[in-house]
């Protein structure tokens, strides 16, 4: 008998261990609570050499250990597994590439509302040379304050909002600053509105008005916490379809990582027609959310996308400013105009 639970007990393991790492085949990665688990691949990872070892001590016990040596060999085969996924996708570089005359610099930063100072905002934003900046969980107030910061810095910003009054504390609002050297924009009237718009927490699409720039979409998707599921599935599919042009930009706090949107990208795309620019230039692992934890453990969910038209050229995970205020790390984006 004891035989008997020990095979299906490594069984067991051995599905587990497989669901987790390759979650999109068994189409489960924006279920909870699978998609919870998957987000930190890199802490999975470790987790996973923790159980290797502890299967190899346990091991040393001769009633354990036909159990105990298969729960290891399935623990290493899931942690060389992983830590290749986890390599693929990039844990650096920590440096941009120098700026040319047409290239276009975006940073998201999730500010958590008034836990990061407006000033501190401006600073980082006019050191990395941003053209574009999406704040989500930031009120236009303290968008126009950032905007003004920047100015003083020498670097003027247009800004823009949308919000939803419902929604209760900073989350409710979504601010993106435009340099006015990108062209004239403005929040099209269902961003405004809400009739067409991430569900719980607001993203904000730019038109251009004047020229032949791209669409900005400043993106915030609802957390998945378990009675949100839904809406956050929704989140990603409204997301992805505001990436069907070939010039769009989009940026912004999507609750996800490349993980769960397996299945929503098209023509190539991760999500919709954009690709993400992070994994495009060996970043993508490297964790923005929570600054609690190291960022190669942590979660990779905020994101800088762009359809054909753009082509990412390099990336930065800022990880200095960890002890900022916010638990989100701000990440930049060089994006370069295809000919």
């Amino acid at each position: 008998m004891l035989r008997l639970l020990g095979i299906l007990g490594a069984v067991m393991f051995a599905i587990a261990a497989a669901l987790l790492t390759w979650p999109s085949f068994f189409r489960l990665e924006r279920t909870f609570p699978v998609a919870q688990i998957i987000s930190f691949r890199g802490l999975l990872t470790v987790v996973f050499a923790v159980l290797a070892v502890v299967g190899l001590l346990l091991a040393i016990a001769r009633p354990l250990r036909a159990f105990a040596l298969s729960v290891a060999v399935i623990s290493l085969v899931a942690v060389v597994a992983n830590a290749a996924i986890v390599t693929t996708r990039g844990i650096g570089p920590d440096t941009l590439p120098a700026k040319t005359d047409s290239s276009i610099r975006v940073m998201t930063w999730n500010t958590a509302g008034s836990a990061t100072a407006p000033e501190t905002v401006a600073q980082i934003a006019v050191a990395m040379d941003a053209d574009i900046v999406t704040l989500p969980e930031t009120t236009i107030e303290t968008g126009e304050k950032v905007a003004l910061a920047m100015r003083d810095l020498g670097h003027p910003m247009w800004a823009h909002f949308t919000d939803y009054p419902s929604t209760q504390w900073d989350a409710g609002s979504t601010t993106l600053l435009i340099s006015p050297e990108v062209g004239d924009y403005a929040v099209i009237e269902s961003s405004l509105d809400g009739s067409s718009n991430t569900s719980t927490v607001p993203s904000a699409v730019a038109m251009p008005t004047s020229g032949d720039g791209p669409i900005f979409v400043a993106a915030h998707a609802v957390a998945p916490r378990q009675s949100y599921m839904q809406h956050w599935r929704d989140d990603l599919q409204w997301l992805a379809d505001q990436c069907v042009d070939d010039n769009v930009i989009m940026a912004g706090d999507f609750n996800a990582t490349i993980d769960h949107m397996a299945d929503l990208g098209v023509d190539g795309g991760t999500l919709g027609r954009c690709r993400d620019g992070a994994i495009e230039t060996g970043n993508g692992a490297v964790g923005t959310w929570t600054t609690q934890i190291p960022a190669l453990l942590g979660a990779p969910i905020d994101h800088v996308m762009a359809s054909s038209h753009w082509n990412p050229t390099g990336s930065l995970v800022l990880q200095s400013m960890d002890a900022s205020g916010s638990d989100h790390r701000p990440l930049i984006v060089q994006l370069e105009p295809v000919d």
